[in-house]
């Protein structure tokens, strides 16, 4: 996506690269940036996932030499293949402009991006305030030494300002849905899903107030949290489908469910709307809610909340930092608990945890599936999402140097992320880390599509009850026999069919 805002000393140019399977949202973030500049800069936007080829757009605007900033918001995977090549581009045909990264690969990833040569800045965290001030700071010619959330080059050494504290949500603008709509109207984006025919992605808070050591989240906030108020998440939700007609939303909150009075107070105003939603959460935090507050979820339209099982083990969890409050107990009978209330819970599980032993490595893979296959018997309803375990730079933090020390690196060149197999990394699907060999990764892969012939997930509208059986029925005998190898009819049956996966390719439809 791109936004552009016109001023009196330079336009912006901000762009929100193709994002693959993310394609139908909104692009909140870049709204969010622009909303931020909204007082002083008039805004033009050009989304990459609306455009054949956004380059050409973005070139023929440049070529205006009326832009100062090219800003782009960078999340891993799909989106790197058009961030790192036509900021490259700009660099080289524009090379007046200031280049500006943001998001979660570029808070994380920021010495390799730094030292790409064609980046000056990164935001590392939420831009509110730091993106309109470093704009007035490089247009007045001052330091960027005390603007916080900033990572940049001086002198070849790389500075990291303070980070901000989390900002009142409440105080922010609001997003300007209208302004887009007029170069990409908002019905576009409004696709087909499991939960209604007119989705939309929304986000109601930032930040999330836990630790684990395998979340990307965690060096961004560092265990904060803020959120809207219930009162002004519902105005934005009506406001969405009285213009809109939007009938169901997807709350891609790092942790929605984090303050329960909020929760119930939104459930509570939302609940004669006719509107369903989905949201992601810990068990642990939701498994405080009463029998009361979860019926009033249900009642209020939520259909599915998203939840980090991670394991089975109360070792792994442990070295996830989630041990301690989260047990595999939990998980089991929390699945039992959201069954009454007509709540799907959609549990992800992280396999191929690091480990020394080989045959210890494979014995908990093994342990995983199984603790995945009792969840089934205890709510066949339960949705099984299954990760392979990919480290991100949480330095310091004893899992990030057991990785290290088991000789796993990312990539030193920022273009080398442009290889198909750090974009598999980045999605979770291939690890590329030295504790896995062949047979383990092939173990995992080859159960998750015996497990998703055995129950395909409901998320997919498209396959019908009739396909489910088909499926079910040749699935059935690897599922009850626990042989998972080569299952290339399940493979074939879902390629036919074109089965979705809602990790890889998200709710909507094509």
């Amino acid at each position: 996506m791109v936004i552009l805002r016109n001023s009196k000393k330079n336009k912006v140019l901000l762009f929100n690269p193709r994002s693959g399977r993310w394609k139908h949202r909104v692009p909140n973030s870049i709204l969010q940036v622009g909303a931020s500049v909204q007082e002083s800069h008039e805004v033009v936007y050009v989304d990459g996932n609306m455009e054949h080829d956004p380059w050409v757009k973005i070139s023929a605007l440049l070529s205006t030499n009326e832009f100062g900033y090219f800003g782009v918001t960078v999340m891993p995977g799909p989106q790197l293949k058009q961030a790192i090549p036509f900021s490259k581009k700009v660099r080289e045909l524009f090379g007046s402009i200031k280049i500006i990264w943001g998001g979660y690969f570029a808070t994380n990833q920021y010495k390799v991006v730094l030292d790409s040569g064609f980046v000056d800045v990164v935001i590392a965290g939420p831009a509110d305030m730091a993106f309109p001030s470093l704009l007035r700071a490089w247009e007045n010619n001052e330091s960027l030494d005390e603007i916080k959330n900033l990572i940049y080059k001086k002198d070849d050494t790389i500075v990291k300002t303070r980070k901000e504290e989390l900002l009142d949500q409440n105080s922010l603008p609001r997003l300007p849905y209208t302004e887009f709509d007029k170069y990409y109207p908002i019905n576009g984006y409004l696709s087909k899903t499991f939960m209604g025919k007119k989705t939309m992605a929304y986000h109601s808070s930032f930040g999330c107030p836990f630790t684990c050591s395998f979340c990307a989240v965690v060096p961004i906030y560092n265990a904060r949290w803020k959120g809207k108020s219930a009162e002004n998440m519902y105005q934005d939700i009506k406001e969405l489908k009285d213009k809109y007609g939007v009938d169901s939303i997807e709350f891609h909150d790092n942790n929605f469910f984090t303050s329960r009075k909020r929760v119930v107070e939104f459930s509570k105003l939302i609940l004669k709307d006719n509107i369903q939603w989905w949201g992601e959460g810990r068990i642990d935090t939701l498994d405080k809610y009463s029998d009361e507050d979860l019926q009033l979820l249900s009642d209020a339209g939520c259909r599915m909340i998203f939840f980090g099982a991670e394991s089975g083990s109360e070792e792994v969890l442990k070295q996830m930092d989630k041990g301690g409050t989260q047990s595999p107990e939990q998980i089991e009978n929390f699945a039992v608990r959201l069954k009454r209330f007509n709540i799907i819970p959609e549990y992800s599980f992280v396999l191929g945890m690091p480990g020394d032993d080989p045959k210890k490595v494979m014995k908990q893979i093994k342990e995983d599936i199984s603790f995945i296959k009792k969840i089934k018997r205890l709510n066949p309803d339960t949705e099984i999402i299954i990760y392979l375990y990919s480290p991100v730079p949480t330095e310091g933090s004893d899992l990030y140097e057991q990785i290290t020390a088991a000789g796993f690196a990312f990539p030193e060149n920022l273009e080398d992320w442009l290889n198909p197999a750090w974009e598999n990394f980045d999605l979770r699907k291939n690890p590329l880390t030295p504790w896995l060999n062949g047979a383990m990764v092939d173990r995992i892969k080859n159960f998750e599509t015996v497990l998703n012939g055995y129950y395909p997930t409901s998320s997919d509208y498209k396959i019908t009850p009739f396909k489910r059986a088909v499926l079910k029925g040749i699935a059935s005998w690897r599922y009850q026999f626990d042989y998972y190898k080569f299952p290339y009819e399940i493979k074939l049956m879902h390629k036919i069919w074109r089965y979705r996966q809602p990790e890889i390719e998200g709710f909507y439809s094509e």
